[in-house]
């Protein structure tokens, strides 16, 4: 039995491969990473964390934590509100909405828009998603290199990763915040950011250094 488990979860419109680098870091820091993939465009995030629940129910693992990626973050929510009897494990989230998204709200003024959004917006990414459960230790990673969509999808507040503002990053109920030099894609693939995953599975805090850095940053 593996003691500890990592399931990742993909944004909007990818299907999984796309963590795949950072699957492999984790495995190399001793997890048993796991990708779950499902259509983030075809089902809502309800739906897809059914089928989550199902993939989780299969792991031989006392432990299983939780990566999240944009999208992939709110389906977790809606994971842990409808089945909360998970075993234990924390959960970061990497870019993801946790509040309407800004740039999902711009899309859905368009037909084109909200073809593509799909399912998605369903209690998702224009909000509605559950309240987070307060006993799950929750770290959430925005990044503030603004590349990617934001240079075409107005009213996406500054800072942000290109997609997802900084502040749309937030709740109330997380336990630590770090906010770093990445864009939304380019945090798969960052080694900073890996690290930082790995610190707050094995910590339940990013590290210190980061830490200082985002409240330098902020103000804060």
């Amino acid at each position: 039995m593996h003691k500890e488990s990592v399931v990742l979860v993909h944004g909007l419109w990818f299907n999984g491969l796309d963590m795949s680098l950072l699957r492999l870091r984790l495995n190399r820091a001793g997890y048993n990473a796991r990708q779950f993939s499902y259509p983030s465009v075809r089902s809502s995030p309800l739906m897809n964390a059914m089928a989550l629940n199902a993939f989780m129910r299969r792991l031989n693992s006392d432990t299983v934590h939780l990566v999240g990626h944009s999208l992939g973050g709110i389906i977790i929510r809606h994971l842990l509100q409808e089945y909360p009897d998970q075993r234990p494990g924390r959960v970061v989230t990497l870019g993801t909405p946790h509040h309407s998204s800004s740039a999902a709200r711009t899309l859905s003024h368009w037909l084109p828009g909200r073809i593509v959004l799909g399912k998605s917006v369903h209690d998702g990414l224009l909000g509605g998603a559950p309240r987070w459960p307060a006993q799950r230790e929750l770290g959430c990673i925005a990044g503030t290199l603004r590349l990617g969509m934001g240079t075409i999808v107005p009213g996406i507040p500054r800072p942000s990763d290109g997609t997802v503002a900084v502040e749309e990053t937030q709740l109330s109920e997380m336990r630590d915040h770090i906010a770093l030099p990445v864009s939304h894609f380019g945090m798969l693939l960052s080694s900073r950011v890996a690290k930082e995953v790995v610190h707050f599975l094995r910590h339940g805090r990013f590290s210190d250094h980061a830490a200082r850095e985002f409240k330098a940053k902020s103000g804060k």
